[in-house]
């Protein structure tokens, strides 16, 4: 079994990061093998998988093509317990701290962590925050919780210090798939001046200068997956923007 700190390191080297994010329901084969292919190419420090359903029944198939074309980390974004595969490097363990319902905070977390165990993947545990993008999404419709209003930078804050008092190693602000407007800075801002541990930022970034401006504003990790659905060669210029 891998280290914990395998993966984490490579969080915690000081470095600015882009992500992509591959959601598989969006993609045929060649599609996540042209993926792949540009993540190569642009020496992404990690791949970022999964999504809110898995409906194509490709999972495992798809992670193998991704580590066939790309010598990065797979690390799962799982949407649910049944996304569990193997095949992959590491999987973020989300812990839904931004909402108040238990299943997405603990409870469903107690029925994975057993397969966990067997699977032989490295655990990354995520404080994961939910910020209200103006209309509702994905992510919100699924786990039955209330984002956070995006003009309380300071709820945000004390929710983000207090997963990092309590153990998470990484948080996780997201505006949630398909959102109509990114993190606002001040929220980027006021929780990066909260908390130690690296600061990831997704939802809602769709440009270069997007992601610019989330690097500027805090965030240690920028993730995109969207804008790269509809636009894969965009991966190069975004990739750049970490550098």
């Amino acid at each position: 079994m891998k280290t914990l700190s395998t993966l984490l390191q490579k969080f915690y080297d000081g470095t600015k990061k882009f992500v992509p994010l591959i959601d598989p329901d969006k993609y045929t084969p060649a599609g996540i093998a042209r993926i792949g292919k540009l993540a190569e190419k642009a020496k992404v420090p990690f791949l970022f998988y999964g999504g809110s359903l898995l409906t194509t029944g490709n999972h495992e198939k798809y992670i193998g093509i991704l580590k066939e074309e790309c010598s990065s980390p797979v690390v799962l974004f799982p949407g649910n317990n049944l996304q569990i595969n193997n095949k992959a490097d590491g999987l973020l363990l989300l812990s839904l701290i931004s909402g108040r319902n238990p299943e997405m905070l603990i409870g469903r977390h107690v029925v994975a962590a057993p397969l966990l165990k067997a699977s032989g993947l490295e655990i990354l545990p995520t404080g994961y925050l939910l910020i209200d993008s103006r209309k509702p999404t994905a992510v919100s419709y699924m786990s039955h919780s209330i984002p956070i209003p995006s003009d309380q930078a300071d709820i945000a804050a004390c929710t983000a210090l207090a997963g990092e008092m309590l153990g998470l190693k990484l948080i996780y602000l997201d505006a949630g798939s398909g959102a109509s407007a990114p993190v606002p800075a001040r929220v980027i801002g006021k929780v990066k001046e909260f908390i130690h541990t690296p600061l990831i930022v997704g939802g809602g970034l769709r440009s270069v200068q997007q992601v610019r401006k989330a690097f500027k504003d805090g965030a240690d990790v920028v993730v995109v997956g969207n804008a790269l659905e509809k636009d894969p060669g965009l991966l190069l210029q975004l990739a750049a923007c970490a550098g």
